[in-house]
């Protein structure tokens, strides 16, 4: 069935993994083997020839680079500026990957059209390129807002605010406080520029902030559950429903701390905590619950975002078995229609109307 992914970081992995993410999954495994610079070396799951295998032809795709001020711990840039060229590094590989045919940027209702009569025309997916919507994650590279209105010229059309801690715009994961002043000037822009806010991350604080002064359009990428793993990273169901209220879509992440309660990084394994894709329905079917029907929730993996199969579910081996899901869903008794709300129809549903 085609997929939608609303969240993967295939830039960094790109330029900070230094993986050639047009080779397969396996090669870069074995050109990995005996790494031991970062926990997830030799253990990933993403690549292009594994995106085409499960029939996944339009993510969304990451752009990220955060300020990291001197008390803070978090690895990061050490100037807004160093950000920013990051960020544009990460631009350039995606703008090589289209010269190579291996990717396309889907920016407008045009695009997307003709990207879908592509990948739903009954041929093989062999040599589609992937189409993706460029995303920021957290958006502490933004130097200023003019550089937004930059990023929205070459294509970006999601911002999530923050990422873990506190940022320059928003505080994120981990963090708390509200919006800073930069950020409520930042989410007006963003809505003159009907941009898509990616609420993903947002601690609480600074989420109902943006629910307060956000009149734009509003997703979660990549989000679980708090009532199922209670930490500040996943939405409470007071958030959930605000969120549905709002017309969003809330894309299952794999990230397996996320998944389970309980979860020890370095230390729990995704088979000795029970982790496995039936978790990830899980969250999906809560979020389905509260809004009494299938239309607010979707596929964002967050697959590679500096994990692998070390915190993945035990049954993945790689993002081409995203295909297992409709399974999985039909087995819990979610009728064909539902299964493509989840798989795909709820983001395109979403697109269009933005768009």
């Amino acid at each position: 069935m085609f997929t939608i992914d609303a969240h993967l970081d295939l830039s960094m992995n790109a330029m900070e993994w230094n993986r050639d993410l047009r080779q397969s999954v396996m090669h870069i495994r074995k050109r990995e083997a005996g790494l031991t610079d970062k926990p997830d070396r030799a253990k990933g799951t993403v690549a292009l020839p594994e995106l085409r295998q499960g029939n996944i032809g339009l993510v969304v795709a990451t752009q990220i680079g955060r300020y990291v001020a001197p008390d803070n711990l978090l690895p990061g840039w050490h100037s807004p500026e160093q950000a920013w060229a990051q960020t544009q590094a990460q631009l350039a590989w995606y703008k090589a990957m289209e010269d190579a045919g291996e990717m396309v940027m889907i920016k407008n209702k045009a695009a997307l059209e003709a990207h879908l009569s592509l990948w739903l025309n009954g041929e093989p997916n062999d040599n589609k390129p992937i189409g993706y919507i460029l995303s920021l994650e957290g958006a502490d590279s933004l130097i200023t807002l003019k550089h937004l209105e930059t990023a929205y010229g070459y294509g970006l059309r999601a911002v999530g605010p923050a990422h873990y801690g506190p940022g320059r715009y928003a505080n994120g994961t981990d963090a708390t406080g509200g919006l800073q002043a930069a950020g409520k000037e930042l989410l007006k822009e963003m809505a003159r520029l009907n941009m898509i806010l990616d609420a993903t991350h947002l601690c609480d604080d600074a989420f109902w902030d943006a629910m307060r002064i956000f009149n734009g359009p509003v997703w979660a990428s990549h989000n679980n559950c708090r009532a199922l793993v209670d930490h500040n990273r996943q939405f409470s169901d007071d958030m959930i429903k605000v969120l549905i209220e709002r017309g969003a879509v809330i894309g299952g992440a794999l990230d397996a701390w996320m998944m389970v309660p309980g979860w020890v990084r370095q230390q729990s394994t995704p088979e000795g905590m029970q982790c496995n894709l039936e978790k990830m329905i899980d969250h999906l079917d809560h979020i389905c619950q509260l809004a009494g029907n299938t239309l607010h929730v979707g596929i964002g993996t967050d697959l590679d975002g500096a994990f692998g199969k070390e915190q993945s579910p035990y049954d993945l081996e790689t993002i081409a078995d995203l295909q297992k899901v409709p399974v999985l869903l039909s087995q819990r008794g979610y009728a064909p229609a539902d299964i493509e709300n989840i798989m795909h129809g709820n983001w395109l549903r979403f697109l269009r109307r933005v768009w």
